[in-house]
């Protein structure tokens, strides 16, 4: 097994969807609008809901499992050799059907320190579609003091949190980082590919509203603890735009996506043929987001691809080429081995 289409994984969330994950992969979507997201390439579980989250390959086997048998093949040595069997991402579609809640994510030394795990969760988003009003909130605009963001969050006075966030318009085609620590909010009609540290640690400042109440928000430390992870610090558009863009790749076809900040933690690429896209060896999870093309590795066979497929690539299929009419976005392990 080498090239994998890989079928959507969507555990239950707590939020709503909207439809647009099953309709961008061609699939009938549930009654239930509670599945606004797919786990792609997975071997992270939900926080306290193991194996919710985790890929299930074709042939029936975990993800994880295939991995852990044989890793440098999946991975590469040089990764192996800096992460051992971990492909040290995770990789998700999501739908955001309503608002977010406002919530903010650990940095590795909160994990650390806290809950047992070498990884916070420092993620980025690129946006596949963004209906002409479409927002996220994203970090303090003012600085904000400890006793005041415990009091907004146990009194639940969220318009007063939102009003003091960062509004940021975003569209189709935009690349976002979201450093761990920072309060954040996807808005309402977004769909989107994020790439993350892999875990499932999330801080809701906000839960009023929805099924998740506060003793699923603050990771089992109780809130005390549990905020001294936020970024109160005032972030002004100047530093907000230092969040955004995109970088040359250094091979035909392919712009390496978000700033260099991201580096240690992900990367992610938009593939555009040129007449191919070139793409060197690398676990790797790619996401069609238009159009039709091949996807061909050097010890594979070709594999056809549509918009809505999302492909796993291991290390060893070797160097690869995507050709056709045909967009994609590729996402990798950060870190020196890596970029």
């Amino acid at each position: 097994m080498s090239l994998t289409l890989l079928p959507a994984n969507t555990p239950r969330s707590f939020y709503r969807g909207s439809g647009r994950i099953h309709r961008f992969r061609g699939i009938a979507a549930p009654d239930d609008p509670y599945y606004p997201e797919d786990w792609v390439g997975s071997t992270t579980s939900r926080f306290g809901q193991a194996p919710a989250g985790l890929t299930v390959l074709p042939d029936g086997g975990l993800l994880a499992d295939a991995i852990a048998a044989r890793p440098q093949w999946w991975l590469g040595a040089a990764h192996v050799a800096a992460y051992g069997a971990d492909p040290a991402i995770l990789v998700k579609l999501l739908d955001a059907g309503q608002r977010l809640p406002l919530h903010v994510h650990p940095d590795r030394r909160f994990a650390g320190d806290h809950l047992s795990s070498p990884y916070g969760k420092s993620e980025a988003w690129v946006i596949v579609e963004a209906r002409p009003d479409a927002v996220v909130h994203l970090g303090f605009a003012r600085d904000v003091p400890a006793a005041r963001l415990a009091g907004w969050v146990a009194e639940q006075r969220i318009d007063e949190m939102l009003a003091a966030t960062n509004r940021v318009p975003v569209r189709a085609g935009d690349a976002v980082v979201c450093p761990a620590g920072l309060p954040h909010a996807i808005g309402e009609g977004v769909f989107l590919v994020e790439v993350q540290e892999p875990t499932d640690f999330s801080v809701l400042l906000e839960w009023a509203g929805f099924t998740d109440g506060p003793e699923a928000g603050h990771l089992g430390l109780g809130y005390e603890l549990a905020l001294s992870c936020v970024d109160r610090q005032a972030w002004a558009p100047d530093r907000l735009a230092g969040l955004g863009g995109t970088r040359p790749g250094g091979r035909t076809g392919v712009r390496r996506l978000f700033p260099d900040l991201a580096d240690p933690f992900f990367a992610a690429e938009r593939l555009r043929p040129d007449p191919v896209s070139e793409l060197e060896p690398s676990f790797s999870v790619v996401v069609v987001t238009g159009g039709a093309g091949t996807l061909e590795a050097e010890h594979e066979r070709p594999l056809p691809v549509r918009a809505g497929d999302t492909v796993l690539v291991p290390y060893g299929a070797g160097r690869g080429t995507l050709r056709g009419q045909v967009e994609a976005v590729r996402c990798k392990p950060g870190g020196s081995v890596h970029i």
